[in-house]
């Protein structure tokens, strides 16, 4: 036993070499070790190695229990411990390394052949060792291989033959104390001290059925939650190819649009403002999903090795803020761009009323604002980025937490229905057949419909659910949530480049301008050049022989603003 000893700051090499060649047990905590050498342990036959609350330790050489038979149970709890040695662990039947926050990817699993049991710091890590069973058997069950015969006899019994024990009679492979005091360093009562289960050569304390006859399966704790199961980031096959699709439309599409906006020689309005604003927000919104597309791709299979760095580290945050920034902003631009609709067909003849871009810059900056706002709070400790592995604000531990995710809701919510009363008084004011044509008001009907329609898709399976859970009712798993953040949460980023740019004559026209500038589709350019300034004489004809308002004007000019 060695400990608190703060000057002792490495352990050299053949450090116990010459000591008896009994089973030792090496208490060395407390100490000020801070690496231990290659070799260290040569010669030894360890039973336990007790490293705990060694504070500084950072460093265990790869090759420190080399010459060593063991250890079985290896204590580096309270650590700053990195990684674990690359050799030597093929023996150990216990790890403790609660505390060791530094601890955040563990060896290959094959290296724990004969680990029976794991008390770790981080809950992903027990997904490694999930539904493992030990390659060898222990050292202690191998003195009993003698009674693989009375094994088979014993399963053979009938049922009625075998004396079963109930749930609270401890059937651990340890010692009741073991479970109470699972690494006391009091040699006496140690549980790991074989000859606690021995007296004159007598068998106590286990039972051939339970303890001999059954598979031994690893436990490992602390056990992983419902917010970070046992799954990648992504969780499903289907959705890692899925999401990659989502993503490359998302950020292709919306960065089209920008390319085509603001490098158009026309005038800059404000719908073709408001929709930089809403393409720039969906653009995040894609960066977001191949961020996490990209690390799902990099940590398959082993993402309990990479959980902890990326969910505390800057990756995850950055995502986080991306996705509530694009959706916000991406909301909050969807109402602007609706509302600015309802009021130019409203008040479509009082020019004075008409909203210009000295309005809607204001107006888009305090949507910034807010959406900057609202996407740092988590950063800040109101939720959390950190809760679950697609890095959205899940934590809803505190009051202002839980009030955090709810005026995010609602006020999505609030947003859904003052874009479906816009567009639904829209096409009341110009409805009438007698008025529009047939043709006509169906596109309008359409085209309105499948707007609604996005927005409809995008917001209510997500906040449905996520109301529910606000109020710490879960209706759904994490695992599930992750299709509706695939299937659902990105329809508007992919589908809002199509219905409010893509798919209209305007962007049409900019997009062929721009690669008639280019040298390409110079035919098609000079067609949309002379329709555009067609349209723009008769339209300055009918505005000067125009004396008052009419529906039909306004039917006229709402289909107008719907291919804006």
């Amino acid at each position: 036993e060695l400990c608190d000893n703060l000057r002792m700051t490495t352990i050299p090499q053949n450090a116990f070499q010459g000591m008896n060649n009994e089973s030792l047990t090496l208490k060395l905590y407390k100490n000020g070790f801070e690496d231990i050498h290659s070799h260290a342990f040569n010669g030894t036959k360890l039973n336990q190695l007790i490293l705990k609350d060694n504070k500084n330790l950072r460093r265990i050489h790869n090759d420190a229990l080399r010459g060593a038979t063991g250890p079985d149970v290896l204590d580096i709890s309270s650590t700053a411990l990195e990684s674990l040695p690359s050799y030597g662990l093929e023996a150990i039947q216990v790890l403790n390394a609660t505390s060791s926050y530094s601890l955040k990817r563990l060896p290959p699993l094959d290296k724990f052949s004969s680990l029976l049991e794991a008390v770790l710091t981080y809950p992903s890590h027990c997904c490694a060792f999930r539904n493992l069973r030990t390659e060898k058997k222990n050292s202690l069950l191998a003195i009993f291989d003698t009674f693989s015969k009375e094994c088979e006899s014993t399963m053979r019994k009938p049922t009625n033959e075998i004396l079963y024990r109930d749930e609270s009679y401890n059937t651990s492979l340890w010692s009741a104390e073991k479970n109470t005091y699972p690494f006391a360093t009091d040699e006496d009562a140690s549980p790991y001290s074989y000859s606690a289960f021995f007296d004159d050569g007598e068998m106590t304390g286990f039972d051939f059925v339970y303890d001999f006859c059954q598979p031994k399966i690893l436990t490992c704790t602390p056990e992983p939650d419902a917010f970070n199961p046992c799954e990648d980031i992504l969780g499903y096959s289907f959705l890692r190819v899925l999401i990659w699709f989502i993503n490359i439309l998302a950020i292709a599409g919306n960065f089209t649009v920008l390319l085509v906006l603001l490098t158009s020689h026309y005038k800059l309005t404000v719908p073709r403002f408001l929709m930089c604003n809403l393409s720039f927000a969906d653009f995040c919104m894609g960066l977001y999903l191949l961020l996490i597309a990209s690390v799902d791709a990099q940590t398959s299979g082993q993402y309990y090795n990479h959980a902890i760095d990326w969910q505390t580290g800057s990756g995850c945050s950055t995502a986080g803020f991306f996705t509530v920034f694009a959706s916000e902003l991406s909301v909050y631009t969807l109402t602007v761009i609706t509302i600015e609709r309802w009021h130019t067909i409203t008040y479509a003849m009082q020019l004075d009323r008409k909203l210009r871009l000295r309005h809607a810059v204001p107006i888009m900056l305090g949507g910034w604002i807010f959406s900057i706002l609202i996407a740092v709070l988590p950063l800040l400790g109101v939720s959390s980025y950190m809760k679950v592995s697609i890095c959205l604000p899940m934590d809803i531990e505190t009051g202002l937490s839980q009030a955090y995710i709810l005026l995010i809701l609602v006020l999505n919510v609030i947003a859904f229905i003052v874009i479906c009363a816009c567009y639904i008084k829209i096409y009341i004011a110009v409805q009438n057949p007698e008025l529009v044509a047939a043709n006509k008001d169906t596109k309008i009907a359409k085209r309105m419909a499948i707007l609604i329609f996005t927005d409809f898709t995008c917001m209510a399976p997500i906040s449905f659910f996520a109301i529910s859970a606000a109020f710490k009712v879960p209706l759904i798993t994490v695992t599930n949530s992750k299709i509706l953040l695939v299937l659902f949460y990105p329809v508007n980023s992919c589908a809002n480049p199509f219905l409010y740019a893509i798919f209209t004559k305007a962007f049409r026209r900019d997009f062929f301008l721009l690669l008639s500038k280019l040298g390409c589709c110079k035919s098609r350019a000079e067609l949309y050049r002379m329709n555009y300034f067609s349209a723009y004489t008769s339209n300055c004809k009918n505005g000067s022989s125009a004396t008052a308002p009419s529906k039909a004007s306004q039917a006229l000019l709402l289909l107008s603003a719907l291919e804006k």
